[in-house]
């Protein structure tokens, strides 16, 4: 019999948005420790909004969220990050008046992860530890953002949307880097991508929300293979329909 995993994270009919709006509504998932899950739908569906919400920087309206079993939904950001949760947004949000490394020294905790482990993983930072964060390209940003959210070593990470407006070679690199962390680490991680084919291919589960509800939720392997889902909720073709086009370009 396979041995049950314990649940990393537990989001019970969660309702949240901002100010009296209301984007999610009645949201339920979870997450198994040492799991991957790819969060993916259109823009303005609300992958944002529950990544947010998770993190807590929204209005929550009601529904229940619980880390390793607590729940951290009366939190604050700041309780919630001491209590396990690792957040890399959008805008990175990095020191930009301080080095490579000042910026991962200055949020450390103790753990697994420290800035000597962060370097081995991007060498290009340690390459440009002295450099001010305002002195890195955009990839290299995102790369620091990633490092200073392992150094805070969490129980879950959560990336929204990591290689947006990134050049493909450095969307590979840092897709690459991310698939070692949850498949040799065993960092239980939430990715909002917009390469749904390329995290499908590195996460153990999926979740499409349209319109702030799941639409469907299960194995990343299954959606992959899913072409009808995959173009009406993300515009995208599956595994199988990108196969047959791969083979009659080169016939």
């Amino acid at each position: 019999m396979a041995e049950t995993l314990a649940e990393i994270l537990a989001v019970e009919h969660l309702s949240a948005g901002y100010g009296n709006a209301v984007v999610l509504g009645d949201v339920s998932l979870s997450l198994a420790q040492g799991q991957s899950l790819a969060l993916l739908g259109r823009n303005g569906m609300g992958k944002t909004t529950l990544i947010n919400t998770i993190v807590g920087v929204t209005r929550r309206f009601g529904g229940v969220i619980r880390l390793g079993g607590r729940d951290i939904s009366a939190l604050r950001p700041e309780q919630r990050a001491h209590a396990g949760i690792g957040w890399v947004p959008q805008e990175r949000n990095i020191f930009r008046s301080l080095t490579v490394e000042e910026n991962m020294t200055s949020v450390a905790r103790k753990g697994p992860w420290d800035v000597k482990r962060v370097y081995a993983m991007f060498p290009r930072l340690a390459e440009r530890r002295a450099n001010m964060g305002n002195q890195l390209s955009g990839g290299e940003q995102q790369m620091l953002a990633v490092g200073r959210a392992l150094v805070l070593n969490p129980s879950l990470m959560l990336l929204d949307e990591p290689t947006e407006g990134l050049a493909p070679i450095i969307v590979q690199e840092l897709l690459v880097a991310l698939a070692r962390i949850v498949r040799e680490e065993g960092l239980s991680m939430i990715i909002v991508e917009q390469h749904a084919q390329k995290v499908l291919e590195m996460t153990d589960q999926a979740v499409i929300l349209a319109n702030g509800a799941v639409v469907f939720a299960g194995a990343s392997e299954v959606l992959r293979g899913d072409a009808a889902l995959l173009e009406r909720h993300l515009g995208v073709a599956g595994a199988s329909d990108q196969a047959a086009a791969g083979q009659a370009a080169a016939g």
